[in-house]
């Protein structure tokens, strides 16, 4: 894909995101004209939102099939799209009785949804998403779905929700995690104990983390290509959070490789 022009979406209730640094770094990086455009979910329609709706899965080991939502989830859904600050009380999986509970979206059907409310768009130009909805997707390896943080390809979507749930913290968090529960006692203490080692709500390291995901984005829709197997390298697709915080904070460039195919950008 030839990148001319680059759009992105806020999600407002999220500031960590810094959207206007985001585009100065974007610019900084790449020969594209970037555009700031308000949350996109803000002004759908009662069908649009009915439609949207349809991309919630409610079943981690079933994959998503077709259903006429129920009136009070497509209410949710619309109370959701004029305020989305109300998410996050829905997707905190550590607060969650049972994985049921949490509010989950399939991210490749949402990306049709997406795609198809854009309703017209250059061959040129890219569409960023960000929202605080999970999106996850199914994986026919363990056949569940895994929440993700990004969705490439155009519209690509970035989860703020995905990228703090989706990385596993360490075993040894989940351990004393479970412990505590097992015991009928909050989890306050234990992330007290492990407090920097892995990304929370409102985390101000967002911004820094969200930049490697657009270049992820970035570099997918020019080389065609997923991520990199460098650890080392900011287009890493990393599965744990300590990973995440390396190749985004304590390294915060591209590899060799990359930082090659981003020259040829300028």
């Amino acid at each position: 894909m030839n990148i001319k022009k680059i759009i992105l979406y806020d999600e407002p209730s999220i500031p960590e995101i810094k959207i206007s640094d985001l585009a100065s770094f974007i610019k900084d990086n790449f020969s594209v004209d970037v555009v700031i455009n308000d949350n996109f979910f803000l002004d759908l329609n009662k069908s649009e939102v009915k439609l949207l709706t349809k991309t919630r899965m409610f079943d981690i080991y079933k994959q998503k099939i077709s259903y006429e939502p129920e009136k009070h989830i497509t209410n949710f859904e619309e109370q959701l799209c004029k305020n989305s600050s109300i998410m996050e009380k829905t997707t905190k999986i550590e607060d969650a009785e049972n994985i049921s509970e949490v509010v989950m979206y399939d991210g490749f059907e949402m990306q049709k949804f997406l795609r198809n409310q854009i309703r017209y768009t250059r061959n040129d130009t890219l569409h960023i998403i960000f929202t605080n909805r999970l999106t996850c997707t199914f994986d026919e390896s363990d056949y569940r779905y895994h929440g993700r943080a990004v969705i490439c390809a155009n519209p690509a979507i970035i989860s703020t929700t995905g990228i703090i749930e989706a990385p596993a913290k360490s075993k040894e968090f989940y351990i004393q995690a479970m412990a505590n529960k097992s015991q009928g006692l909050d989890i306050n203490s234990v992330k007290e104990q492990h407090k920097g080692e892995f990304l929370e709500y409102h985390d101000e390291r967002l911004a820094k983390i969200i930049e490697g995901y657009v270049l992820q984005i970035i570099f997918y829709n020019i080389t065609g290509e997923s991520f990199c197997e460098y650890l080392d390298c900011r287009l890493n697709n990393a599965h744990w959070q300590r990973d995440l915080l390396y190749s985004q904070i304590e390294v915060s460039k591209l590899c060799e490789k990359h930082q090659m195919i981003l020259d040829m950008q300028k």
